[in-house]
């Protein structure tokens, strides 16, 4: 059984789903700490030929928080319309924006302000709409010592949902020791996500942009295609 852990990122950019689609299992950690200069509540945008931030604003709170225990801002219903109004001026012209739009607004429109079950849902809806049916799992339902860190925790996480593969970003490749992997009896494998290139009007390319992006410019056929294809194994 092949299982991918990661953290809840917002709106990620293709390479997250490419994992996804990868897995048997994914499960999404909960209870690890929010860092501000991650990708948990933010992600990049294509806004007039470049790139640029779009933002869930947090209640402020301890920096030593996990993420499930941080809530997005009071102000976030009037953030939301200034989110999705420039939503709407960026990509309203993108040959998909009547089709895509619709999901984004279901999941900004989501009620439950706690950061974590905001996120865990805006990833349920894209799943839906890329016709991914890995299951997601909370990392806190999984019965281990959530005390333990790094790659014993992953280890542990591993074999609690009776994984003999772990899957990883090629980023993680430093991080991991595949014969510590294979000596607790688990596959290791870095998975590297091509440079995919799509038109975004006519502006230069700009890659590795929020999967907003990607799917206000290519078809649901064309993103399953490179969600199934477009990487390699290390």
């Amino acid at each position: 059984m092949k299982l991918v852990i990661m953290q809840p990122y917002f709106f990620p950019y293709i390479g997250y789903f490419q994992l996804m689609e990868a897995a048997d299992e994914f499960v999404i950690y909960d209870n690890i700490q929010f860092s501000k200069k991650g990708w948990i509540n933010r992600n990049r945008i294509l806004v007039n030929g470049t790139d640029a931030y779009i933002t869930l604003p947090l209640k402020k709170d301890s920096d030593f928080l996990d993420v499930k225990d941080r809530y997005l801002s009071d102000d976030w219903p009037q953030e939301r319309k200034k989110m999705l109004n420039r939503l709407t001026e960026s990509y309203r012209k993108a040959p998909f924006f009547n089709l895509v739009f619709p999901i984004i607004e279901e999941a900004l429109l989501y009620e439950n302000r706690n950061l974590f079950d905001f996120i865990l849902h805006s990833l349920q809806v894209t799943r839906r709409y890329l016709g991914i049916t890995t299951p997601l799992i909370v990392s806190s339902n999984i019965t281990i010592d959530h005390g333990l860190k790094a790659e014993q925790k992953v280890m542990a996480l591993c074999r609690a949902r009776q994984a003999d593969v772990y899957i990883n970003p090629i980023g993680g490749v430093d991080l991991y020791s595949k014969p510590d992997f294979e000596q607790a009896g688990i596959e290791l494998k870095f998975l590297k996500a091509d440079n995919i290139h799509y038109p975004q009007f006519k502006n230069e390319f700009i890659p590795y942009l929020s999967i907003i992006d990607v799917m206000m410019f290519n078809s649901r056929d064309d993103i399953r295609q490179h969600l199934s294809s477009s990487f390699s194994y290390a």
